[in-house]
């Protein structure tokens, strides 16, 4: 009987066993034209339901399909379709492979979505899906600065949960660009394509394909020559398409008698081979919404790649800015040593629309950037990269601040003058070595990298003369003259607002004159291991060594220090590919300087020099990411940050490390397609920063008393949001309105027992755009502001903001 039912059953199965032998598979590997494989892309049988999606590897495999011929179609979001033939035999694998590039959409913008996928191979220097990353990050994408009408490379950031500017680009030595805080520590657009980029000035928005935020201390992998407790700024870079002859010009005008003229232009430059060029340029004119200023600036990007062939790639780019500006003073409503005779911006009552200079006294910032890469495939394991990048900025000409004087009790603040002249060099040389192989079964993501980095900063401006005194409310005196008691002497007129006036009253202060070089070699190892498809851990650290010859007219100034910066990463995914859980441990360093000693009686040098640490900022975090679908994307998560060995001053000026900051917070960033047309852009950030430890008895430093912020934090509380509708279809098809804002929360700018305390008060801001988006041409006009708020930022200072202001936009695409 049981030998009758096997027979039955065999007999059932033989239909099955038959039609299993005529089906056939298909698989493949769907890359970028850089080599770099592209995840999640979907790969369908042309005419079916029947497909897939791409591992992290770039991977795919359609089981079961039956003997016969097909059209595949390989398509993701940000990349051209490709369609190729294949035909599947019975019992056989069919191989297929795609190499995709990015889509003249990206040029063209003929569907605008705010869901673009991240680039997310900088951030951990290897391709990792950002449901694998347990670091959080935050981009805006080109096609969202355009749709919001943005011109100025500052205001990208007002789509990032907890990230303030806290000043605007200075154009002084060494840190002349803009400042912000983010998790409530400076940090400044340092990173171009994640490897050092100069600029001591402003960064122009033609040659950006997106804008990163790379969230808390993040050294491990991009060292301590760039400063990043809360984390840092990283700019992407277009990159030439090989497919199409294609492009934009682009007209803007607006506000403060803005003109702005940008053109993109992409093109193969050879039929037989893989070569194409790009070149992005703009022309920007601007005048200032107070009563004196104004900016210029020219800008040229020009950039080539070559695929050699599928082994072996090549890129070239450099970035060229020629900028003249005649900058506000930042207004320093405190000499941080006595007590503030204003305790608001009502008592202070300072005119938001005096710039307190003149259109003669200008400054330049002239910078370029340049970065060549050579990729090859190595096997199908390992891959090697190879950089070369370096960058010149100057600052030349007339900075200024204005400084409560030694009475504050008065009402009166210095107008004080400095002529900039300071050039900095660098050159940076990345080894970095990608590995993906198992080991015992277990996945490995392995990145082995060496980086070089010199710095030569060349100083010979001008020391520092008080040309005029004035009060927020504009009104002019001159210089007094004191003795050495402290006695009134005289006072001195006022210098006139020239640049001969300048020149005269900061000639007798001399020269700085500083030639300062150093440089860093370091060493760095990231592993991800995949103990299962759901969970992996990330385990990484950097061995640094920086040597400083200090100025090059000083040979005992020399000095050298070593840093470790460890990295640990978990991330759990509870429902693959949709739902991660994670966790790390972070840190940054910075490099401290060594200082002379003084006898702590006498105040008098003592001819030593004291060495330091390297200050230290360690992060624990955790949180959780969603990508559910392409129409739901979050991420929350919640850190807290320590700063350690700080140097303080004692009474003689002698540092003495021994302070400690702790910054803490949350963020949540949301992505939503709440419809069809209708998305949404949306965060919250929370921060508290405070200093934990107490000062020695002998230290006089009252900027870091225990329970008191640090300064440069920014607000507490932030929240962002902007939703777009597009309409898709009808007489309204190619026409969209958009609609957000920023809320920031009162800002204590300066917080200690001796000078007191200043809070900036708390704004809302709100924005709007209307644009058209046809095949062929753009239309757009937003305005910023819409309420006409007047607010102010601040970094121990007072920065009136613009209020309501518009841009409008026609570009013609080719």
């Amino acid at each position: 009987m049981i030998r009758k039912l096997r027979c039955y059953m065999l007999l059932l199965m033989l239909p099955a066993f038959s039609a299993f032998a005529q089906n056939g598979s298909i698989s493949g590997n769907v890359k970028m034209s850089d080599n770099t494989p592209v995840t999640q892309a979907s790969i369908i049988v042309k005419g079916t339901t029947i497909g897939t999606t791409t591992d992290e590897k770039g991977s795919y495999l359609i089981k079961s399909i039956k003997a016969g011929s097909y059209v595949i179609v390989a398509s993701g979001v940000g990349v051209e379709k490709r369609e190729q033939s294949v035909t599947v035999t019975a019992g056989s694998v069919a191989t297929i492979d795609f190499v995709l590039s990015e889509s003249s959409a990206l040029l063209q913008e003929v569907n605008v979505s705010a869901f673009k996928t991240k680039n997310t191979t900088i951030v951990a220097k290897m391709p990792l899906a950002d449901l694998e990353n347990p670091q959080v990050y935050n981009s805006v994408p080109a096609e969202l600065i355009k749709e919001q009408g943005i011109v100025n490379y500052d205001d990208a950031f007002r789509n990032v949960p907890g990230i303030s500017r806290t000043w605007e680009s200075t154009g002084r030595e060494g840190d002349g660009g803009a400042y912000f805080a983010l998790r409530g520590f400076d940090a400044q657009p340092s990173l171009t394509n994640g490897v050092p980029g100069l600029t001591n000035g402003n960064l122009d928005i033609a040659n950006v394909e997106e804008i990163q935020v790379i969230k808390g201390p993040s050294a491990t992998l991009f060292g301590g020559t760039t400063y990043s407790y809360g984390g840092l700024i990283n700019t992407i870079t277009k990159k030439p398409i090989f497919d199409n002859f294609s492009g934009e010009l682009a007209y803007n005008i607006g506000s403060f008698n803005l003109h702005r003229v940008s053109v993109d232009v992409n093109t193969p430059l050879s039929k037989t081979e893989k070569i194409a060029f790009r070149l992005n340029t703009a022309y920007h004119t601007e005048e200032s919404f107070q009563d004196a200023g104004f900016k210029k600036s020219f800008f040229i990007a020009p950039s080539l790649a070559w695929e050699v062939n599928d082994r072996l790639s090549f890129t070239v780019m450099a970035e060229i800015l020629s900028e003249k500006r005649a900058v506000a003073p930042v207004f320093f409503h405190t000499d941080r040593a006595n007590p503030l005779p204003f305790t608001s911006i009502e008592s202070l009552n300072l005119n938001p629309k005096l710039s307190f200079t003149d259109d003669d006294l200008t400054t330049k910032n002239p910078r370029l950037n340049f970065q060549a890469q050579a990729v090859y495939k190595i096997s199908d394991q390992w891959q090697s990269q190879t950089i070369l990048s370096g960058g010149s900025t100057k600052s030349e000409g007339i900075y200024s601040y204005i400084y409560d004087d030694e009475n504050p009790s008065d009402e009166y603040f210095d107008l004080s003058f400095h002529v900039a002249d300071y050039n900095m060099k660098t050159i940076d040389i990345q080894q970095n070595f990608n590995g993906d192989f198992k080991i015992g079964g277990l996945r490995n993501r392995l990145l082995i990298g060496l980086d070089y980095y010199h710095r030569n900063a060349v100083d010979k401006g001008s020391g520092y003369g008080v040309g005029r005194r004035v009060t927020p409310q504009g009104e002019i005196g001159g210089d007094v003259i004191v003795d050495e008691d402290g006695n009134f002497v005289r006072e001195e007129a006022p210098i006139p607002l020239t640049r001969s006036a300048v020149d005269a009253l900061v000639g007798p202060t001399g020269e700085v004159l500083s030639d300062i070089v150093n440089s860093t070699a370091s060493v760095y190892v990231s592993d991800v291991i995949s103990f299962m498809p759901q969970f992996s851990a990330m385990v990484s650290l950097r061995a640094d060594h920086f040597d400083s010859n200090g100025d090059r007219s000083n040979p005992d100034d020399d000095n050298t220090q070593f840093s470790i910066s460890p990295k640990l990463g978990l991330q759990y995914q509870p429902v693959l590919n949709k739902v991660s859980v994670f966790a790390n441990y972070m840190n940054a360093f910075v490099n401290v300087e060594p200082r002379a000693v003084y006898d702590e009686e006498t105040l008098e040098p003592t001819g030593e020099v004291r060495s330091y640490k390297p200050e230290h900022a360690n992060q624990f975090e955790f949180g959780v990411k969603t990508n559910l679908s392409e129409r739901f994307s979050a991420t929350a998560s919640y850190y807290t940050i320590k700063v350690s060995d700080r140097v303080v001053d004692s009474p003689a000026g002698n540092g003495l490390q021994t302070g400690a900051i702790r910054s803490k917070g949350f963020e949540i960033d949301l992505n939503a397609r709440l419809v069809q047309g209708l998305e949404l852009i949306a965060g919250f950030s929370h921060n508290s920063n405070k200093v934990v430890e107490p000062n020695p008895e002998n230290s006089t430093d009252f900027y870091n008393e225990v329970g008191r912020a640090s300064g440069g934090q920014g607000p507490s509380d932030q929240v962002n949001l902007w939703a777009t509708y597009r309409f898709s279809s009808g007489i309204l098809k190619n026409l969209g309105v958009g609609i957000g804002g920023n809320y920031a929360s009162k800002y204590r700018v300066v917080d200690n027992s001796v000078t007191g305390t200043f809070d900036l008060p708390s704004y809302t801001l709100l924005n709007g755009s209307v644009f058209y988006n046809a095949t062929k041409y753009r239309v757009n006009v937003s305005v910023n502001n819409i309420t006409d708020e007047q607010y102010y930022i601040g970094y121990w200072s007072v920065n009136p903001q613009k209020q309501r202001n518009f841009t409008a936009t026609v570009a013609y695409k080719f």
